[in-house]
């Protein structure tokens, strides 16, 4: 079938074709012309581009009418009628042939070769040359603006001017003016088996009818002007045997119906109809007006601008069951959505379904980068997995994206249908390519989008995904393929010697903008967030003099608390007349995190605390700990004093280190530090490191491997793992250092000072009997009580320790 078409979209590999009566269909980049495909084949053989092959871009915009036929039509994977179109003149004008050739026609053309004085053009009519000198081109060259010259493969709607040697070369222009004034006659000698879509004629009306006018054109042909393509300004004037210019919109090649339009943009060959604002896509119009219902097509509404709108049937109610004809009288009001512009009907498509009004999104410009979305799986493929966002509107989830982690057997975890959440890595609307991931990381993520370079400030703290590691460091990439390197020395505030072993493919990570380029679209990147430049530990103010290390790891000494500050407390040593000073962290006041804190804030300058250990004496101050596991294991040899010392398979006693998004790394007494990588880190799937261990935790790690020519261990958090196997006693041993830790800290809350909540507290000791009164139960089952005994205070019971039933 022949049909008149424009231009919608154009993309390297395809153009989209409006078609009349609000259809769509699609030109690919192989049915151009035999010149244009010739040289894709080149180059694809020779592996580099062609100098002269142009992309489609260069040569094709929206708004252009081509002329074009259906190559095929089928049903695709979702159900919409895919239609295939060629605009190769062999197959447009294949009924035509060089004796059917006459001065005065009009028909389609591609240039297939550029010369010295003007264009071999191929017009598709076996044995004839046709040739369009430059003067000819030079005023359709610059209103086009797509360069200096013609390209090979540039669809042109050409006007014969002469005709030579009985059709075997012919003269053409495409001079605007005089392809404008072009009219196809008698004269031209074209029958039902040649004629083109396009051509503009004198017709007169034959019949008016409610769903269109019959016409009678070139003497003894026959045509349909169907309701849409009247022209809405004198469709109530038409009347039989009146004469008016026409233009052929399609041709059936086995009916030999021929189908018209009487729309002002098409009477002048070489124009284009009028197109849609971009504001007005997806806009959602409160009333429009019923102008005409047409039972077995759809209806047509006068807009609030008054532009008309047409609703297909199925668009007019939620199914046909709930259809109401009587609701589409002339003149009814009703809330509609623009949810597409025809080109070559000159009107907008709307829809009055309520899914549709609310849809949140009905075209790729809806979308924007970073944009969480819901879809539906649709395919499975070897490069990921396809998604369904929206009616036409469809994404992909590289295999990458698929999961937190790389999956092995996505078939496992997705089946066609599923429902899935998803966020936008990048949307190019022109192009209709969506890029999706299914990262939890990346879609629970409350940190700033980073989508362009100009936005990538020093000091920016966002996620990305590290796409490749090696000996220099980490490349990781944000939204909109925006990327950068995290040097090896910014990778953690530990050396790492071998980054490619501590972070994989497709990791989620949390990084700090260090500097960026936005012109030369380069991006320095930190893994270490803290601006401290070391751990809390040793950034304290050291004495202005060096001390004489006096004390060994695993000395035993009683301290004098001297100063309390943020992050830990200076003490003096005892029994020392050199008055050394000492540094205990906040963190190494006991095994417990939470005891840590409470330990500091009601200890007192002046204090004595007995037996704390000297763990490190190393730089300008020695460091304390007060931690009884690591105590403990001290004592009793059970630590390692060098790496040589290290074997696979140890259970050692250590403290968190540092907590990185791909890990933890733990400090041993004597300073020998190891890595657990994120997958060691948990028994249980770990999202963020930091929901895990914090700072300064004491943990049992045992060794998993060893690299002694690069110095780095490898370990293992799992409980399941770190067992030395009675867990009941290690258990009640942590329990019952946790009580004694408690009973001192009541017994530095029952020194005066104290409020009389503090008081309140004391007197909770485990074992004591309270009366409560219930206040509510959570959803969890813990319970919520309330007392007279515990004032100002919650108590809460977990469903574990309710008792009874």
């Amino acid at each position: 079938m022949l049909l008149l078409g424009c231009i919608k979209e154009v993309s390297d590999y395809e153009l989209v074709i409006s078609l009349p009566n609000g259809l769509s269909g699609f030109v690919p980049v192989t049915q151009i012309s035999d010149a244009y495909s010739k040289m894709l084949s080149q180059q694809v053989a020779q592996g580099e581009l062609l100098e002269d092959l142009n992309p489609l871009s260069d040569m094709y915009s929206p708004g252009t009418l081509v002329r074009c036929i259906v190559t095929s039509a089928e049903k695709n994977a979702d159900g919409r009628r895919s239609i295939k179109l060629s605009i190769d003149p062999k197959k447009v004008n294949k009924g035509l042939n060089a004796s059917a050739l006459a001065s005065g026609m009009l028909l389609s053309g591609i240039v297939s070769s550029v010369e010295d004085h003007g264009y071999l053009i191929d017009i598709g009519v076996s044995g004839t040359h046709a040739f369009l000198p430059r003067q000819k081109a030079q005023n359709y060259i610059k209103a086009v603006k797509k360069g200096s010259d013609l390209k090979i493969g540039q669809n042109l709607n050409c006007l014969i001017v002469e005709v030579k040697n009985k059709g075997r070369v012919v003269c053409l222009s495409i001079d605007r003016s005089e392809v404008a004034a072009s009219l196809a006659t008698e004269r031209q000698n074209w029958t039902l088996s040649n004629l083109l879509p396009g051509l503009v004629v004198k017709a007169r009306v034959q019949k008016v009818a409610p769903l269109g006018i019959k016409l009678t054109f070139l003497s003894s042909f026959t045509g349909i002007v169907d309701f849409m393509h009247v022209d809405q300004e004198k469709s109530m004037n038409y009347s039989p045997d009146q004469v008016m210019k026409a233009c052929i919109l399609s041709v059936h090649p086995t009916s030999k119906v021929v189908r018209l339009t009487l729309r002002q943009a098409f009477l002048h060959p070489g124009g284009s109809p009028n197109q849609l604002s971009s504001d007005r896509m997806g806009a959602v119009v409160e009333e429009s007006t019923v102008k005409a219902f047409y039972k077995q097509f759809g209806a047509i509404f006068e807009l609030d601008d008054g532009t008309l709108a047409f609703a297909r049937l199925k668009h007019l109610s939620k199914t046909r069951k709930s259809f109401k004809p009587i609701l589409f009288k002339s003149g009814c009001k009703h809330k509609c959505r623009i949810i597409d512009y025809s080109l070559m009907d000159e009107m907008c498509i709307v829809s009055l379904k309520y899914q549709v009004i609310e849809a949140r999104f009905l075209q790729y410009q809806d979308i924007h980068t970073g944009d969480v979305v819901q879809g539906k799986v649709f395919a499975l493929k070897p490069i990921g997995m396809q998604v369904k966002v929206a009616d036409g509107i469809k994404g992909l989830v590289p295999s990458l994206h698929l999961a937190d982690v790389v999956l092995k057997q996505p078939e496992k975890k997705y089946n066609i249908g599923d429902a899935v959440r998803c966020r936008v890595l990048e949307c190019n609307p022109a192009g209709k390519k969506l890029i999706l991931t299914v990262k939890k990381s990346l879609i629970q993520s409350k940190l700033p989008v980073l989508c362009n370079y100009e936005d990538a400030k020093p000091g920016l703290i966002t996620h990305g995904f590290v796409v490749c590691a090696r000996e220099f460091g980490c490349i990781v990439k944000f939204y909109n393929d925006v990327k950068g390197l995290v040097p090896k020395n910014e990778l953690s505030s530990e050396p790492i010697s071998c980054p490619d072993k501590v972070f994989i493919e497709g990791q989620v990570v949390k990084v700090k903008v260090l500097k960026c380029e936005p012109q030369q679209e380069r991006l320095l990147l930190s893994f270490r967030l803290s601006s401290k430049s070391a751990p809390d530990d040793k950034k304290e103010c050291t004495p202005k003099k060096k001390q004489e290390v006096k004390y060994q790891i695993g000395e035993m000494v009683d301290v004098k608390v001297l100063r309390k500050k943020d992050n830990g407390l200076e003490v003096s040593v005892l029994e020392d007349e050199s008055n050394v000073t000492a540094w205990i962290p906040t963190v190494h006041l006991s095994d417990f995190v939470t005891n840590c804190k409470l330990l500091w804030h009601y200890l007192q300058e002046g204090d004595v605390l007995p037996r704390v250990m000297c763990l490190s004496n190393k730089g300008e101050r020695t460091i304390l700990s007060r931690k009884s596991a690591v105590i403990s294991a001290v004592q009793e040899e059970q630590v390692v004093r060098s790496f040589s010392e290290i074997q696979p398979g140890m259970l050692l006693t250590g403290y968190v280190r540092n907590v990185m998004p791909f890990g933890v790394f733990v400090e041993f007494p004597f300073g020998v530090t190891g890595l657990a990588p994120k997958v060691s880190m948990c028994d249980k799937f770990v999202t963020d490191t930091k929901d895990h261990f914090v700072v300064g935790q004491t943990v049992i790690a045992k060794v998993m491997s060893i690299d002694e020519e690069k110095q780095r261990v490898l370990l293992n958090l799992k409980v399941s793992e770190c067992s030395s196997g009675d867990s009941a006693a290690e258990s009640f041993a942590l329990l019952n250092q946790y009580f004694k830790e408690m009973k001192e800290i009541r017994n530095l809350l029952r020194r005066g000072g104290e409020s009389s909540m503090a008081q309140e507290l004391c007197g909770l000791v485990p074992g004591k009997e309270l009366q409560l009164v219930v206040q509510g139960v959570k959803e969890d089952g813990s319970a919520l009580f309330s007392g007279s005994c515990v004032t100002g205070l919650t108590v809460t019971a977990t469903r574990y320790h309710l008792g009874g039933e």
